[in-house]
């Protein structure tokens, strides 16, 4: 007879020594992965206790013959080590790829290309930074709900606060929403674009939308449908996930051979340097110091640019809806407290991996095609300025160039703006190392990269290469979207995160099929709220999970004690302390139609960080009197 799965726990947390890491030969920072985050290096053996916290909404779950033959698995792994242990790991790993899939959307892409335009390689280190502290958390969320078996919506109004599970849950449910929209309309350009030009017609706008949107539903569906469904969803997503990175990594490879890459200046801009955050790049700065007395309008320009794109590239290494997804995707699967550290090798194999050499890659070919260099958008001025039609970068280029004029001429500028022909009289008299700034500036896409690139493959290569790599990344990041939205609609109304219910919440997101018809008129009155109350509720739900592994309430002898609870927390103190000041920089000035909504978002964190902190201390006192 198999033992209920509930009635099991590690030696090592019953130790209260933290997580039994299965792979301790992996190192962090130079300690023992088990020591650098989790504490001891316990043996993984099984051991009867006690039962997990009762659980009654736990979704569908493997049956106890799959279960232990799980177990039995991690042990023969454990004991043989090596290679066999990574390859038992990555078979079994699922939701870490989910995360990946969420990740690698059409916001990362857009901040990898503006870092590689704008700041070329020095900024290099910024995405993977980014994405190891949101690992800290996305771990400690995983060794609180793998440690607890609880549904963290649940734990944290019953442990932390209600007003804080929430508001967790409506940030969650509004990124979901919002953030559809522009995927739908990214990757209905890469069809129309890059891969089926015939499609570019108003009628294969709606064909390209629906079918993804088809196809995303079909795969969400899959979800559903028992533990096959779970292992071909995971499935779908880890060739996805493979798919765009092989298609951006193989870019860089061709460029490599091409000899266009300085790799020594690509291993440098590796190296943290907190400088570039608040001002121009070296190689930047040569340009601006040419336009002379114009050169302080340039570097303050620059600067409030870099300081968007830095928190856009910063905020899609892991946002608000991805610690909604992880607690969720784990428990769908079984996981429990042996399977902690399979979480971690999951989170580093299918989130860390990815995300680097994907966001690297696009970095590189960006930094290589359009740092500090006008000629491809000058030359696409030059050839538009007979016809209505202007590229996207040119349009960019003039709203540069008029701007600057604005700041020249003041009042004087409106009437300018009236008359077409004075605004190009006035345009082409700026002097030339202002405009060459402008076109450096200009915003590029996706599409101006894979254009870029022609020559160095042969026929269309590269647009069907990019095109592949962009509709990967659409594709996936819509499922993920649609399947995190299931989870938060359940647990809005209160029911189980499984079945009719889930897909019928899976598919709100779905009004993102409208994204190519809407998104460039929505995105100001939609992004805008949107960005401000994701970034304000991100550091929250840190907090939110900081207070919960220090809980004893909660987790009992599951709770780090000792020098791991130092590492723990340290670690965490870190990821929380720099995803606070990411939101803080980046909420201060946001507006909307003149009302300083960026400020009133700073307002809320705090409060609500107050509220937060006042309930945990209040509801573990109570606790400890009640003992």
């Amino acid at each position: 007879m198999v033992p209920d799965r509930r009635r099991f726990e590690t030696a090592g947390s019953a130790a209260g020594s933290g997580l039994p890491w299965p792979g301790r030969s992996v190192k962090l920072w130079g300690f023992p992965l088990s020591q650098a985050i989790g504490g001891g290096a316990q043996p993984n053996k099984l051991i009867p206790n006690v039962s997990l916290p009762p659980n009654p909404n736990l979704s569908r779950m493997p049956s106890d013959d799959v279960f232990a033959k799980e177990l039995e698995l991690l042990e023969t792994a454990e004991r043989k080590g090596g290679i066999a242990k990574w390859a038992l790991f990555t078979r079994m790993s699922g939701p870490g790829w989910l995360q990946g899939a969420i990740t690698l959307g059409g916001g990362s892409l857009a901040g990898s290309l503006y870092l590689g335009v704008v700041m070329g390689y020095d900024l290099m280190w910024l995405q993977p930074l980014a994405m190891i502290l949101g690992v800290i958390m996305l771990s400690a969320i995983s060794y609180v709900t793998l440690s607890t078996g609880l549904r963290p919506f649940d734990a944290i109004k019953r442990h932390v606060s209600p007003a804080l599970a929430w508001g967790w849950l409506i940030a969650t449910m509004m990124a979901n929403i919002v953030w559809c929209l522009p995927q739908f309309a990214l990757g209905t350009a890469a069809l129309k674009q890059n891969l089926v030009p015939a499609m570019n017609t108003p009628s294969g706008t709606w064909i390209a939308a629906i079918g993804l949107l088809v196809v995303a539903s079909t795969v969400v569906w899959f979800y559903n449908s028992g533990n096959w469904g779970i292992k071909l969803f995971e499935m779908i997503l880890k060739a996805l996930v493979g798919m765009v990175v092989l298609c951006f990594f193989g870019v860089v490879i061709a460029m490599t051979y091409g000899g266009t890459l300085n790799w020594g200046e690509i291993l440098t801009g590796f190296i943290p340097n907190p400088k570039y955050l608040f001002t121009p790049v070296p190689s930047m700065e040569v340009h601006i110091a040419a336009t002379g007395e114009s050169a302080e309008y340039w570097r303050t320009l620059i600067g409030g640019m870099q300081k968007d794109k830095i928190i856009t590239a910063f905020a899609t290494a892991v946002g608000i809806n991805m610690t909604f997804l992880l607690p969720y995707s784990m428990l769908r699967k079984g996981w429990g407290k042996v399977h902690r550290g399979l979480a971690i090798f999951d989170l580093s194999i299918g989130l860390i991996v990815p995300f680097v050499l994907a966001t690297g890659c696009v970095v590189i070919a960006a930094a290589s095609q359009f740092h500090g260099n006008p000629d491809d958008v000058f030359a696409l001025v030059e050839a538009s300025r007979d016809s209505d039609a202007k590229p996207k970068e040119v349009g960019k280029y003039y709203n540069l160039v008029d701007a600057r004029l604005a700041d020249q001429l003041g009042d004087d500028f409106a009437a300018v703006a009236a008359d077409p022909a004075k605004l190009a009289e006035q345009r082409d008299a700026l002097p030339e190392s202002e405009r060459r700034m402008a076109a450096m500036l200009a915003e590029r896409d996706n599409m101006s990269l894979a254009k870029t690139l022609d020559p160095l493959f042969s026929s269309d290569y590269a647009q069907k290469l990019f095109g592949v790599g962009v509709l990967g990344m659409a594709l996936s990041t819509i499922i993920i979207l649609m399947l995190i939205n299931g989870f938060a609609f359940c647990e809005m109304i209160g029911v189980p995160p499984e079945g009719n219910m889930h897909r019928v919440g899976s598919m709100i997101p779905a009004v993102g099929v409208l994204g190519p018809f809407v998104w460039s008129q929505a995105a100001a009155a939609l992004a805008t709220p949107t960005s401000v109350i994701g970034g304000a509720m991100l550091p929250i739900a840190y907090v939110t999970f900081f207070l919960l592994m220090n809980s004893k309430r909660l987790l009992g002898e599951a709770m780090p004690t000792g020098a791991a609870r130092w590492r723990w927390n340290i670690l965490m103190g870190l990821a929380t302390s720099v995803a606070t000041f990411g939101s803080v920089w980046g909420l201060r000035d946001k507006q909307m139609y003149g009302f300083p909504i960026g400020y009133a978002a700073l307002v809320l964190l705090a409060v609500l960080l107050v509220l937060g902190v006042v309930s945990f201390l209040s509801k573990n006192r109570a606790a400890e009197h009640q003992a």
